[in-house]
């Protein structure tokens, strides 16, 4: 996972001094180093009022979590409060002649814009204020992934970019849903957002064939289409959603199919779903039989996790976080021993997802000395078979982190290998089957003679 950039905290140490606060733990699900981050930072709330931040803070993290996709990856993040008092309550609003001394310098009507909560704005840039925003993340929440800003104001606004903020108001929860739907998994606004923020994203495109759509594989599904932005100045009339009833149009709604999509796909981008591992240190001796090898996944709610062990290419087992290996089960010398997960879960319908989002652990086992010689494990192995179905050229490409090459075995379904070819790291290759039969195939991907993956391939 990507955090605070370590060089920038040590440059903004040098002129900024350290302010350090309390800290309450909201929400917590394991370790900082396997989770998402979120840290909450209190603005406009006075000392006397930091009690009443918490509560607000507690409010907006049950209010995240009982929406999807945030519920069905709960697991998957921490929440953490930061109490950062300030001398004034409330936040600046120009219009009104309404400046308040706040830590933050939190501005009502920013830019001109009448919902735009924002900070740095009211013409006293020497604040800094992004600085300080870092120098207080850095200073008390190092491991954050995403600083929010909750603002104690009952008017109506927020803003999204690097420090999504939001005021503590009626809808001020989702407000910051929205807003870290920007911040955390770059969607865009489904009103149109302008000429400058417009561009090619998850939900958003130029794109109107449906073949062609990002989102095609959820056309005519929970009233995903393609819908022209709607606006009286700009080129919005070039651009198009998948939605007319998402929150990141309407704010009392929902996430859209296509913007869950993306974000789920954002969290296996960031977090990988093993936790730790057994056994998970080398040169292990005096194992007796049966050797246990488990795993602690980060399990969604509802699980969609699924697991392939394969022992020497051979499957073992599937779906178990354990399984035990006994003397008969070896072959004398080397053997390997991997266990793949891959989420299952129905908010993915990105083609050939479940062969690119792969997550693996390998133990070498050198039976004549029943001693586990090496551990290793690998994350983010994409391979890409495409396109699929296809009449006359089907490609493989391949990424991991090790290196590696793959082997894949192109097999009939009565089981005789039709073509055996092996693929470089980030390499292509394509492979003319135009003198196949009509039909599916099997195509078996494999690592270091271990089977990762099956995936049916549709000669037309």
């Amino acid at each position: 996972m990507k955090k605070v950039n370590f060089f920038i905290i040590l440059m903004l140490s040098s002129f900024l001094n350290a302010q350090v606060f309390d800290v309450e733990t909201i929400k917590y699900s394991g370790d900082d180093n396997n989770r998402i981050n979120l840290v909450i930072l209190s603005e406009g709330y006075q000392e006397s009022e930091l009690a009443d931040f918490i509560s607000d803070a507690e409010k907006f993290t049950s209010t995240m979590f009982a929406e999807a996709p945030f519920s069905n990856y709960t697991n998957y993040f921490n929440v953490y409060a930061v109490k950062v008092p300030s001398n004034e309550s409330g936040a600046d609003r120009p219009s009104t002649n309404t400046y308040v001394d706040t830590y933050f310098n939190a501005t009502h009507e920013a830019f001109g814009k009448p919902y735009l909560l924002y900070y740095e704005v009211d013409g006293y840039s020497t604040n800094n204020t992004e600085a300080k925003i870092l120098s207080v993340l850095a200073d008390n929440t190092p491991n954050y992934d995403v600083g929010l800003i909750l603002v104690n104001s009952p008017d109506y606004g927020g803003s999204g970019g690097s420090f999504p903020m939001a005021y503590n108001g009626y809808w001020g929860n989702n407000v910051i849903m929205h807003e870290i739907g920007h911040s955390l998994f770059d969607l865009k606004d489904e009103y149109y957002p302008g000429d400058e923020l417009a561009s090619e994203a998850i939900n958003m495109t130029k794109e109107t064939n449906t073949n062609s759509v990002k989102w095609k594989n959820w056309l005519n599904t929970n009233s995903v289409g393609i819908y022209q932005y709607t606006c009286d100045t700009g080129n919005c009339a070039d651009w198009y959603k998948p939605h007319q009833n998402c929150i990141m149009e309407k704010i009392d709604k929902g996430f859209c199919s296509v913007c869950k999509e993306g974000m789920v796909a954002r969290i296996h981008e960031l977090i990988s779903p093993i936790d730790s591992y057994l056994p998970s240190a080398s040169n292990i001796e005096a194992l007796n039989f049966p050797i246990d090898f488990s795993l602690s996944l980060i399990k969604p709610n509802p699980n969609t996790l699924e697991s392939n062990w394969t022992l020497n290419s051979n499957v073992f087992a599937n779906n178990l976080d354990e399984v035990s290996i006994n003397e008969t089960d070896l072959v004398e010398g080397e053997n390997t021993l991997i266990t793949a997960i891959t989420d299952n879960t129905s908010l993915i319908r990105i083609d050939d997802y479940e062969t690119i989002n792969i997550h693996t652990v390998t133990w070498s086992i050198n039976y004549s000395t029943l001693g586990i010689e090496t551990i290793s494990s690998e994350n983010n192995l994409s391979i890409k078979m495409y396109p699929n179905p296809t009449k006359n050229t089907i490609n493989f490409s391949f990424e991991n982190g090790n290196n590696s090459n793959l082997k894949i075995e192109i097999i009939s379904l009565d089981g005789k290998r039709i073509k055996t070819l092996s693929l470089k790291n980030f390499e292509t290759e394509s492979v003319n089957i135009s003198k196949l039969n009509a039909g599916v195939y099997l195509a078996n991907f494999y690592s270091d003679n271990a089977l990762l993956s099956t995936k049916k391939l549709i000669k037309q």
